[in-house]
């Protein structure tokens, strides 16, 4: 992700190339809606209508911009643990040591998917409550950042289900499993919630 344009990443992510793949495209979504929520701060902050959250928003900023570079920062390491993993699984399956260093990386490869999760629901709370202290000149974009958001938390959590799928050690991959699943259903309530809000804000419900 870092230092590609948006056009060179969907070319790559179109080939035939292993990476990027789903984590990176997850990640860019959780950019994406992070980046939104910064936007939707920026127009808001300074207008005299919205003095009263001004000190809030300024914290939102600064968080959002945080967040889309973690978001680029997952993306990458999503990427990099691919490798490992695509050269453990070359191994030949009667080689000794080979579950080990397999299990190895597949948790390594877990991790970065995970973490996206984990930032998607940070975001998905900070658009809850921009939906209710953001410019209403902008609200239609805390829906779209809530949609984005919803995606990359459902997303990142595919790759970590196919690395857990594979894990010897099932009592990690099911309390993994488990975390992700109890993640992702809040973040997605959150911005299913968010999304349905502005819905009614724009045309009413």
């Amino acid at each position: 992700m870092q230092n590609r344009t948006v056009d060179v990443f969907l070319t790559e992510l179109a080939s035939g190339a292993p990476t990027p793949g789903g984590g990176g495209a997850s990640a860019v979504c959780g950019g994406i809606a992070a980046a939104l929520g910064s936007m939707v701060g920026n127009l808001t902050s300074g207008k005299k209508k919205y003095a009263e959250y001004q000190s809030e928003i300024e914290e939102t900023i600064a968080k959002c911009g945080a967040l889309v570079k973690e978001f680029e920062a997952l993306g990458m390491k999503d990427e990099e643990v691919f490798a490992p993993l695509a050269k453990a699984y070359s191994i030949p399956k009667d080689q000794e040591g080979r579950d080990e260093i397999l299990e190895g990386v597949l948790r390594d490869a877990s991790t970065a998917p995970y973490e996206i999760v984990v930032k998607a629901n940070e975001t998905a709370k900070i658009l809850e409550r921009l939906a209710v202290i953001g410019s209403r000149l902008a609200i239609s974009d805390v829906g779209v950042a809530a949609a984005a958001c919803s995606t990359a938390a459902k997303g990142a959590a595919m790759n970590v289900y196919i690395n857990t799928k594979s894990m010897k050690d099932r009592s990690y991959a099911e309390d993994l499993n488990k975390k992700t699943f109890a993640l992702v259903d809040e973040t997605v309530a959150v911005c299913d919630k968010v999304y349905e809000d502005v819905k009614t804000i724009l045309i009413g419900g």
